[in-house]
């Protein structure tokens, strides 16, 4: 059991340990980020009881439908929920790159118990392909929303509701399409590698940018940063 446990934790640890650490200013991390991994954990259960009573009432007969718009519509929606209702207005979320440690945090949260529940249930035998695939996308479906979020919150107000459209709707997109992957027979595999492939360049390009608007906000007033935009300007 604790070896099972070890191999179903490692990979989301592992992946949050990589955001964590690619944080320009170094710091301890703060239990504000654990607590959110702990909220991703506990949202799991009510997800996957919601998931349960739509397949066994049959509420929707297209195998579409269910897996694909249902199933990534209810774990984006929860989890940005999390981020907009526990997250967004804390005090330790002040800088834009947080939201994307704490919405990794909370989507890794769920992609780990989730795994603990299905190799619980099916064995290590899939163990790695599993923190390649599921574990790993979850993360960077994470990463796009906590980039969103981010800018929302350091933002304009009158673009802060698009960005925190943006954020849910760009990680429905994604999962959907990662789902839609899944389900098509004999070439899944095939169309999974340069999906995968996009997942980790597009989420590294938010990371990026998110940098961008953390060295923004840091340096805005500092009289070399007004002197360089105003020449700009």
């Amino acid at each position: 059991m604790f070896i099972l446990l070890s191999v179903a934790i490692a990979p989301a640890l592992a992946l949050l340990s990589y955001f964590y650490l690619r944080k320009e200013i170094a710091k301890e991390p703060s239990k504000l980020l654990l607590h959110t991994f702990i909220y991703g954990a506990i949202l799991t259960f009510p997800i996957l009881f919601i998931q349960h009573v739509i397949q066994q009432e049959d509420v929707f007969s297209s195998i579409f439908i269910h897996q694909v718009l249902v199933t990534s519509a209810l774990e984006e929606f929860f989890k940005w929920l999390i981020l907009i209702i526990a997250i967004y207005k804390h005090v330790e979320f002040d800088d834009p790159y947080d939201g994307i440690l704490y919405g990794a945090s909370v989507s890794l949260g769920f992609a780990t118990v989730e795994n603990i529940l299905f190799l619980l249930n099916f064995g290590m035998n899939q163990a790695f392909l599993r923190a390649l695939l599921p574990v790993s996308s979850h993360a960077l479906f994470g990463v796009v929303m906590g980039y969103y979020i981010g800018r929302a919150k350091f933002t304009v107000t009158k673009k802060v509701k698009y960005e925190i459209a943006y954020a849910l709707l760009a990680t429905f997109f994604l999962h959907a399409t990662y789902n839609s992957i899944l389900i098509i027979k004999d070439v899944n595999l095939l169309l999974m590698v340069p999906f995968m492939l996009f997942l980790w360049v597009f989420g590294l390009s938010k990371v990026k940018k998110a940098h961008i608007l953390s060295r923004h906000k840091r340096f805005e007033h500092h009289e070399y940063f007004l002197k360089e935009e105003s020449s700009r300007s």
